[in-house]
């Protein structure tokens, strides 16, 4: 009884998170001063492959779930389900979302109002990434790169992980860069993202739900 309560629990969390981290990202896509890396880099592959940025996040799940599994050293079928079932919501959540900060004039704000507005976003992913890392039932595989590099590879470190799993979408980045001669959703929000974001996560795992604990499976 329990273990079924406690489950119960990290899925209403698992549930808040998603939420939380597709809003989130939407609202610094939506200032228009710089994403946190992962999302930066997406925006700039779905402008240099010219795909809609719901099915770009979804393509670009896929390609890290695959490469989790070879991190892990073995398949791990519930891991590799678990990155797609989170992917499905939260690609299309994050366009469509973007929809309605976009309405609502988020861009036409003053450069004050939206650096403000791009550094809540930013606490708001991190806090997101957090509460679902704790919930370990499903989870981005993004995110899901850095849980593995910490607990597999970094003692537990979640600063070093951070910056380790950015690799992927720093090239993804440079690579749109070289090819097209732009950059979407990079800027301000982009460095404080590299800055702080595993200083918040290792924060918000404290202090942000203290009672949900970390459900390590690596």
């Amino acid at each position: 009884m329990a273990k079924m309560k406690d489950f119960g629990q990290r899925m209403r969390f698992l549930g808040f998170s998603i939420v939380l981290n597709s809003a989130a990202n939407a609202l610094t896509i939506s200032t228009n001063l710089g994403s946190a890396v992962w999302t930066g880099s997406s925006v700039n592959l779905a402008n240099w492959i010219h795909v809609p940025l719901g099915t770009t996040l979804f393509i670009y799940g896929i390609v890290i779930t695959l490469l989790n599994q070879l991190l892990l050293g073995q398949f791990d079928r519930r891991r590799f389900v678990s990155n797609l079932l989170y992917i499905i919501p939260f690609s299309y959540l994050v366009e469509w979302i973007g929809y309605f900060w976009n309405w609502l004039g988020v861009g036409q704000l003053s450069l004050t109002g939206r650096v403000i507005v791009d550094i809540i976003g930013l606490f708001g992913v991190a806090f997101a990434v957090s509460i679902y890392n704790r919930c370990n039932i499903i989870m981005h595989p993004n995110d899901d790169l850095a849980y593995i590099l910490r607990f597999k590879y970094l003692r537990g470190s979640a600063i070093i992980a951070q910056w380790a799993s950015y690799a992927p979408p720093l090239l993804i980045i440079i690579l749109s860069y070289l090819f097209t001669g732009e950059l979407h959703a990079i800027g301000f929000g982009t460095i404080w993202a590299l800055v702080t974001q595993g200083i918040v996560m290792g924060w918000a795992d404290y202090h942000v739900f203290p009672r949900l604990k970390h459900h390590v499976d690596v």
